[in-house]
């Protein structure tokens, strides 16, 4: 009268290990809070690339043109005092 069981025990019940799937609602929400997460990082970033880029394009054709932008703006208000004078 031996009634050891020898071996691996088997669980008791397997549904409390399964996890709960999402709605295609609550996916659909969990897909935008991560977008616009990673549109915000993003934005962190280009931005300040964007705007350095520009700044070094402006100064880049300024030289290239061998002037400063204080030397365009007398030139311009040398052309509008002149536009005045005509009208």
């Amino acid at each position: 009268m031996n009634e050891l069981h020898e071996g691996p025990l088997t669980p008791v019940s397997t549904t409390q290990a399964h996890t709960a799937k999402l709605t295609r609602r609550e996916e659909r929400r969990l897909r935008r809070k991560r977008r616009r997460r990673g549109e915000e990082i993003l934005g962190w970033i280009l931005v300040p690339v964007i705007v350095v880029g520009i700044y070094w394009g402006v100064s880049a054709g300024f030289e290239f043109l061998g002037t400063t932008p204080g030397q365009v703006w007398d030139q311009l208000m040398q052309v509008k005092a002149m536009m005045e004078k005509r009208g």
